[in-house]
């Protein structure tokens, strides 16, 4: 695979799973209290941008773990 094929891997090819990302990402920015909006985001501090990224992770990787033991 050329190195051109592989810049948009991280695209998510499935419109669904976009679709289920972004809501994911607008509860937990509302959960956090950060104002996210649909668009342009640029007004946000790193730190907001950040929180909602690292909830977005904890929050996956709780619901694995849940997963795995059966729970």
């Amino acid at each position: 695979m050329s190195s051109s094929n592989n810049s948009s891997s991280n695209q998510m090819s499935v419109p669904e799973a976009k679709e289920a990302m972004n809501r994911f990402k607008q509860e937990v920015a509302s959960e956090l209290g950060v104002p996210l909006k649909e668009g342009y985001n640029g007004d946000l501090t790193s730190r907001q941008a950040g929180s909602i990224g690292g909830e977005m992770v904890k929050k996956m990787i709780q619901r694995q773990e849940e997963q795995m033991s059966g729970r």
